[in-house]
């Protein structure tokens, strides 16, 4: 029986995608699949069209595009009980690498096709969910500095050139943590984690896992940029978090503060204060066999 998939793509993820598009397809047909494409043309698009779906006519749906159409994706297919391939098309793909994903286009298609149904675990933070991680703080604050046109031409390094414009300018803020077990922690930046890494290659929680419950916090308790400067540069340098940086898991964080920057998986998503719980159940991915 052929498979029927809906392809939500974004033609202008990582520059100009319509070739690999177009070839995806391509290799899909060749793999039996019947194909209905979709392309996206402003933010929200995919999450729209995969909220439309009816689960009758689709046996998968495939995000082809960077973390953000894979994250909108995710967000209209929740509960609707389709599974969901990925095909990386993004400029920082760090999902791809979390996931295991191939590196060709036509082995990425190979996974959508004959990988494995798994289900997942995701991160809710006002009725929108993400599969990755939420900062808050300096990282936010250099999510936001990034331009369309500064990631067009400057691919990845876009992310560490307004990382250290936002290092020079940031302000440092004064959060509460509060667990879900009524921990109550201090923390001047954080990363709450549903992955194990940060953009793609660089070990952040070790214990996290889109198959695991629960979410990783990583947070710097101490003020200053300085202190937020070690915290990164011992992930870059894939050191351990000592003194100051710790891990702390729970099933939801209660974060307070005002009007600190927040980043969703690679999107900036406004200020501070908020709530993120883990959520399992609703969503099912292919992943590599």
């Amino acid at each position: 029986m052929r498979k029927r998939i809906k392809l939500i793509a974004n033609p202008v993820s990582g520059g100009d995608s319509r070739t690999r598009i177009e070839k995806a397809i391509l290799f899909l047909e060749e793999a039996e699949a019947q194909v209905d494409l979709y392309l996206t043309t402003q933010r929200g698009d995919a999450s729209v069209e995969a909220a439309s779906l009816n689960p009758a006519d689709y046996d998968l749906v495939i995000a082809a595009g960077g973390d953000g159409t894979l994250n909108e994706v995710a967000n209209g297919l929740v509960g609707r009980g389709i599974p969901l391939a990925f095909i990386p098309l993004g400029t920082a793909n760090v999902m791809a690498h979390e996931m295991g994903l191939p590196v060709t286009l036509e082995g990425v298609c190979h996974v959508a096709m004959y990988g494995d149904v798994r289900p997942i675990t995701l991160a809710e933070i006002d009725g929108r969910f993400f599969l990755m991680m939420a900062g808050v703080g300096l990282d936010a604050a250099a999510v936001r500095a990034v331009s369309s046109r500064l990631k067009r031409y400057a691919g990845k390094f876009a992310y560490l050139i307004a990382g250290l414009r936002a290092l020079v300018t940031y302000r440092s803020a004064a959060l509460q943590v509060q667990t879900a077990e009524g921990e109550t922690l201090r923390a001047s930046h954080l990363i709450i984690s549903n992955i194990q890494m940060y953009g793609g290659r660089f070990l952040l929680a070790p214990t996290a896992g889109l198959d695991q419950p629960g979410l990783i916090a990583c947070l710097v308790e101490k003020p200053g940029r300085f202190a937020v400067l070690v915290f990164w540069l011992r992930i870059l340098l894939r050191g351990h978090l000592i003194g100051d940086v710790y891990r702390v898991k729970s099933a939801a964080f209660k974060i307070s503060g005002r009007d600190v920057p927040v980043q969703i998986d690679g999107d900036d998503y406004g200020d501070t204060p908020l709530e993120i719980r883990s959520r399992s159940g609703l969503l099912e991915m292919v992943f590599p066999a």
